[in-house]
């Protein structure tokens, strides 16, 4: 089947790409920049802001692949439904018969930040013109380039000292990047999928504090904790963009999420596309081989 990728060039989309090639699949690689992009598939031009530019990216495409947010924009609530809308629309007029969307876990009856309701959002919007939609939801990432994982690494590499407001104390169950894609490509061509949800991640339910305490010891670092339970989001996501590259609004909205527990509550995707997930020293080591290997700084 001849799959769109919406969202290939980044940080999941670079990954897929390749691996549903390696599959089988004719790719068809969506960027707003077609004649730059220098990965896998065939480059397509399409941006979901733009419309218009969604029917000629998905025409002859059997399925769909929706990898795209706006989290470093003041009203990503708004761009993200709009963008959603426009391609479930487009998608029914293409025929498509399947859109696999990557959101994020934490419980509906939750309090969810603004981050996570509008990730729920999209996912119905995806579906709203009929399109059967298969969601995979997971919490952190890890892997190199992701911002989730960069803001961890980069707290455990900048600081001797972890200022710990609450939210570390929030579990989370993370996830390597290559399992994730590797559940992507799984669920494509399952019978038992279609339309359905699933929660994805590790093999290890951790706080983030003892994720941090992890990078830290695989680095050779000790690193200590300061309490300070008082610290509000917004001070943190200013202290945040201190001692990271992640900018104030994109790491609000994160710091926000953290507030969420993001574990599995439903493990059923085991079964339907078998295989062990990496645990997390596993793929934080595979995360900082990769940053090595691209050079970073």
């Amino acid at each position: 089947m001849t799959v769109l990728v919406a969202g290939a060039s980044g940080f999941v989309g670079r990954r897929l790409c390749p691996a549903l090639e390696a599959a089988g699949h004719p790719v068809r690689a969506m960027t707003r920049r077609p004649g730059d992009y220098p990965g896998a598939g065939e480059a397509v031009g399409g941006d979901v802001g733009d419309p218009g530019s969604l029917d000629a990216a998905l025409a002859g495409c059997t399925a769909a692949y929706y990898l795209v947010h706006s989290l470093d924009h003041a009203d990503f609530t708004d761009r993200d439904a709009r963008a959603a809308s426009a391609f479930a629309t487009a998608a029914a007029a293409a025929g498509v018969g399947r859109i696999v969307y990557l959101g994020g876990l934490g419980e509906d009856d939750d309090d969810l930040s603004a981050h996570l309701r509008s990730r729920r959002a999209v996912e119905h919007l995806l579906g709203a013109t009929g399109v059967p939609v298969t969601t995979l939801r997971a919490g952190i990432i890890v892997g190199h380039g992701g911002i989730s994982w960069e803001m961890t690494r980069q707290l455990v590499d900048h600081l001797p000292v972890m200022v710990c407001p609450r939210w570390v104390r929030t579990r989370t169950q993370p996830i390597a990047v290559a399992d994730v894609v590797r559940y992507l490509v799984g669920v494509l061509d399952l019978p038992g999928g279609l339309g359905h949800r699933f929660d994805i991640g590790g093999p290890e339910i951790l706080a983030y504090l003892d994720m941090m305490r992890r990078v830290a010891a695989l680095r050779g670092r000790t690193l200590r904790a300061l309490p300070v339970p008082l610290l509000t989001p917004r001070l943190s996501s200013r202290w945040l963009s201190l001692v990271t590259d992640v900018d104030v609004r994109t790491g609000r909205s994160l710091i926000d999420s953290m507030g969420n527990e993001v574990v599995v509550r439903d493990d059923s995707i085991r079964e339907l596309v078998p295989f062990d997930p990496m645990g997390y020293d596993d793929a934080v080591r595979v995360a900082l081989a990769e940053r090595a290997r691209a050079g970073a700084a």
